[in-house]
C-alpha cells in the first residue's frame, strides 16, 4: 500500500481546522473571569437549540408548516417528552423516541 502525502496533508488540516474553534475559545475563555449573568444567558443555549430543532420536525413538512403530515412525529414526541419529564435519563428518553418511531413507521408502513 502506498503513502499519498496529499491525502495526509488533507486529513491533518481537517483535524487543524476542526480543532481550532473548539480549543481556542476554551483557552481564551478560562483566563478571563466571566460574569454571572452571562453565565446564566449561555445556560439556556443548549435547550434553546434543542427547542428549535424539535420545532422544525414537529412543525414542518416538506419546507411548511404542516401538523397533518407530521403525524408520526407528534405520536412519538408524546411518549418520549414523557420519558424525558419523568426520568431526566437522555439515554431513555433517546431510546424511548427511536423505539416508537420505529414502532409507528412499521405499524403505518403495512
Amino acid at each position: 500500500m502506498e503513502i499519498r502525502w496529499y491525502i495526509l496533508i488533507i486529513i491533518l488540516g481537517s483535524a487543524l481546522v476542526t480543532f481550532i474553534p473548539r480549543v481556542l475559545p476554551l483557552v481564551l475563555l478560562s483566563r478571563m473571569r466571566i460574569p454571572p449573568g452571562l453565565i446564566r444567558w449561555l445556560q439556556h443555549i443548549p435547550i434553546a437549540v434543542m427547542a428549535a430543532l424539535i420545532a422544525h420536525e414537529l412543525f414542518l413538512y416538506d419546507g411548511h408548516f404542516s401538523i397533518v403530515n407530521t403525524r408520526l412525529e407528534w405520536l412519538t414526541a408524546i411518549p418520549t417528552f414523557a420519558t424525558a419529564i419523568i426520568t431526566r435519563s437522555l439515554l431513555g428518553t433517546v431510546l424511548i423516541g427511536l423505539l416508537c418511531m420505529m414502532l409507528l413507521r412499521w405499524l403505518f408502513l403495512l
